[in-house]
């Protein structure tokens, strides 16, 4: 019986497949990959090349600073070809960035790794270039590295406050003679106003990281929002006359039952209350509430500071505290009304804001309903 054998592919033939399969291989990568001669000109590409770039193709020959023009952090362009060429041993950058011609940015990963060849081998020496988008993780690491300067900035001031007063204390009592009772009492008031304001702030944390993750979810009750908006006006009925403040509650008499979050509803509107207090030195805080056909209304208005319109569109960014020095005087986080947006998200509603500095604010909250 004869034996059939498989003719030997020539080492043309065997080439021509390797080169075949990394072309393959090169293509159904995600990343974008450029390999480039020894003079810096383009000797393979891929699809997720030509998308990363923008470009509608990029020709065999090319000048690799025709087709990649990198800038870094300070806007400056980046001479590409010079970076390539002194490079020696693999190496990486994730601090350039690439423009768009719609005035887009995006930051990009960058590896360049020198093609050696072994000895006594054959072949073409030049440069892989592998690049690769990574502007939402520059966002989640700017934002980290901003939630921990704010946190431990806040975290800071109340403890150290806390810190004094309670020594304060301890001392007034140790020495007899002079201990007033006022005295001890003002250190504790004190410290008690910030350990209430870590407590809101951990719970805001808390909050927050659940939304983030998608981890909150909706109960739709029924809601009587005339008992509901009494009985959060009672709460903050005392803050609002220890400021010299009056609290005023409008309700529309045809108020009728709302199907929705009873807890995400009373946290919005708490939110906007203490907001109101806060930043409201003299004349009222008012309440109001109507229903419309987008379901139920509840107005919150103040004749405090305001709030300037370049400062307008950005209250709900995570974050973000005015420069104005009157809001500086107050303890906060920049977190309040970016939950309070997640939370409003969550449950459908829709949030206005009119403001005017030294004449107030109101927020118009719309409550739908919930099936």
């Amino acid at each position: 019986m004869a034996i059939k054998l498989k003719p030997l592919r020539n080492s043309k033939q065997q080439n021509n497949l390797d080169q075949q399969r990394l072309k393959t291989l090169i293509n159904s990568m995600a990343d974008a990959v450029i390999s480039v001669d020894e003079n810096i000109k383009v000797s393979t590409y891929n699809a997720a090349a030509l998308n990363l770039l923008d470009i509608n193709n990029i020709k065999i020959g090319d000048s690799l600073a025709r087709v990649f023009k990198p800038f870094d952090a300070k806007d400056n362009e980046i001479n590409i070809k010079e970076v390539v060429r002194n490079i020696k041993l693999p190496t990486s950058n994730r601090d350039y960035r690439l423009k768009y011609s719609d005035g887009s940015i995006v930051n990009i990963y960058t590896s360049i790794a020198p093609v050696k060849l072994g000895y006594k081998e054959e072949g073409s020496k030049g440069f892989i270039i592998l690049i690769r988008d990574i502007t939402r993780e520059k966002s989640l690491e700017e934002e980290r590295d901003e939630f921990i300067s704010v946190v431990s900035h806040e975290l800071r001031t109340p403890i150290a406050i806390t810190e004094g007063n309670i020594s304060n204390a301890e001392f007034i009592v140790d020495k007899k003679g002079i201990t007033t009772i006022d005295q001890i009492k003002k250190a504790l008031k004190d410290a008690h106003t910030q350990i209430i304001f870590l407590a809101d702030l951990i719970n805001d944390l808390a909050t927050l990281s659940r939304a983030e993750r998608g981890k909150l979810t909706v109960e739709i009750e029924q809601i009587n929002i005339v008992e509901l908006i009494h009985e959060l006006a009672a709460a903050y009925d005392q803050q609002c006359k220890n400021k010299g403040l009056k609290l005023k509650v409008n309700l529309d008499p045809h108020l009728e039952i709302l199907n929705s979050s009873k807890l995400y509803i009373k946290e919005i509107l708490q939110n906007f209350i203490t907001n109101a207090i806060k930043y409201t030195n003299e004349g009222y805080i008012e309440i109001d509430a109507k229903m419309n056909d987008q379901g139920l209304t509840v107005s919150v208005s103040d004749t405090g500071i305001g709030i300037s319109k370049s400062d307008q569109d950005k209250v709900f960014e995570k974050f973000f505290r005015s420069e104005d020095y009157r809001t500086r005087q107050s303890n906060g986080t920049g977190l309040g009304l970016y939950v309070t947006m997640k939370l409003a998200k969550l449950i459908h509603a829709s949030i206005t804001l009119k403001s005017e500095l030294n004449k107030g604010s109101t927020f118009n909250i719309t409550f739908p309903n919930l099936k």
